[in-house]
């Protein structure tokens, strides 16, 4: 049977991650792939911004349709299946989510993901070794960003209050990778409400299925 959606995108990158959680989250199935007729999607390939104007990543394919831009497939997905509602009922809860998850894909990502996290998956100094000074340099706005998070998520079980949306889904990715980094302890301190709330979301169905692939 084949899958009802595809992503395209590399299943390590943190957007294409969170697409799967929501995915997983309302029980469909789904494939996700990096290349189209044979064709790698690389950057800026004319496959790629046929699915993204922007040669981004991930895009959504489900039927004959296409969507780019990580909330907006979240979103897409949650409107058009069966399954947990992966936003709240009323408009305001809807626009918390909204506007966090375009904050968390933006100013997060680009603090903990792409001046952070980058430095060690894919290290550019010499003879492949982490830059320790692009990390040390980095961490500041790091700590930052996580003490907003930590002062927005409170006593609540998810980012925007008691009920899983896709917000969890777009930042729970970064912090899981974020876990792993050699300064975990420091970031992410044992008993924290972000160490609980990133443990709660690995721990889900969604989380385990997800977050454990290489």
């Amino acid at each position: 049977m084949s899958a009802q959606v595809q992503i395209l995108g590399p299943a390590f990158s943190t957007f294409v991650r969170s697409v799967m959680l929501c995915c997983e989250e309302k029980g469909i199935s789904y494939e996700t792939k990096f290349e189209i007729n044979g064709e790698p999607l690389t950057l800026n390939s004319e496959a790629r911004q046929h699915y993204h104007p922007f040669g981004k990543i991930p895009a959504l394919l489900h039927n004959d349709r296409t969507v780019f831009e990580t909330a907006s497939i979240c979103r897409y997905i949650d409107a058009t299946f069966d399954g947990p509602a992966l936003q709240p009922e009323d408009s305001y809860g809807r626009a918390q989510v909204d506007q966090w998850s375009r904050a968390i894909s933006q100013y997060v990502d680009q603090a903990i993901v792409r001046r952070y996290l980058l430095e060690f998956a894919f290290p550019k100094g010499p003879d492949g070794q982490v830059r320790l000074e692009k990390v040390a340099e980095a961490e500041p706005e790091v700590m930052s960003i996580l003490r907003l998070l930590e002062k927005l998520i409170g006593d609540h079980a998810f980012i925007c209050g008691d009920q899983y949306s896709y917000a969890d889904a777009i930042l729970t990715p970064m912090l899981d990778y974020l876990s792993g980094t050699p300064n975990a302890a420091t970031l992410l301190p044992a008993g924290s409400p972000l160490n609980r709330y990133i443990q709660r979301m690995q721990a889900r169905p969604s989380g385990q299925k997800v977050l454990n692939k290489q």
